[in-house]
């Protein structure tokens, strides 16, 4: 598991109900930043494209009063969690999220308020900008690279007694294998399985230096890019 300790977390109990054994290697880790109470005077609706943006707008406010559109069903039950009432998921990436925002809301209503990290996938902004809405960024997190792979983890790759590995996104998947190649396990991997969220998930866990092709035993790539989607691609547990 690479998802960051606070994804992680729930994502491991439901595993160990289906009978798997999950080890947490996250990835990246959170860094809340500090900063004013946002201003939703002009906004019409808040956007949520994780749900550390949920966990960050959550520790600098306690409003909850602006309908929230989530990127997908994970992000919009930790919304519901925190505390909004009206949550709605686009059930995908931030293209789902786009279509979903051109075909409830006005662009003359007010300003969109997208709740994000330092780094973004996509150009949300750009997209919506093309259909008259005017959407403002508010950096309220970062998320930091790991710096090496735990020892438990290089035992499990060395020993090949680690089976898959869950991919999230592309920079998760780009940190796991910088790390496997500064640690020379690369090569360990030909009895791993990659289980990706998205095709560019995918993309970035294939990629091994300019020209390398990381050796998975296989890479999966998600029906949907959701949560419950990618663990349909896990085997039944046995």
């Amino acid at each position: 598991m690479t998802r960051p300790a606070e994804d992680a977390e729930p994502l491991v109990g439901r595993l160990d109900a289906l009978g798997f054994d999950a080890a947490v290697e996250p990835m990246l880790s959170m860094v809340w930043l500090d900063g004013p109470e946002p201003d939703l005077s002009d906004v019409q609706a808040l956007l949520f494209t994780s749900a550390n943006g949920v966990r960050a707008y959550a520790k600098r406010t306690s409003r909850r009063d602006r309908p929230v559109h989530a990127v997908g069903d994970a992000t919009a039950r930790a919304a519901r969690a925190a505390g909004f009432t009206d949550v709605g998921s686009a059930s995908g990436d931030v293209y789902a999220l786009a279509d979903r925002v051109r075909g409830l809301l006005d662009p003359t209503a007010g300003v969109l308020l997208h709740v994000a990290g330092s780094k973004v996938a996509g150009d949300l902004a750009g997209m919506l900008a093309s259909s008259g809405f005017t959407l403002r960024r508010s950096v309220m997190y970062d998320a930091v690279p790991a710096l090496t792979l735990s020892d438990d983890t290089a035992t499990f790759l060395r020993t090949s007694a680690l089976d898959g590995v869950l991919f999230f996104s592309p920079r998760t998947a780009v940190s796991f294998v910088r790390l496997l190649a500064e640690a020379g396990l690369v090569d360990c991997c030909r009895t791993v399985d990659a289980f990706c969220l998205s095709p560019a998930v995918a993309e970035a866990a294939r990629a091994y230096g300019d020209r390398g092709v990381v050796p998975w035993r296989s890479v999966r790539v998600a029906a949907r890019p959701e949560q419950d989607a990618l663990l349909d691609l896990l085997p039944v547990a046995g």
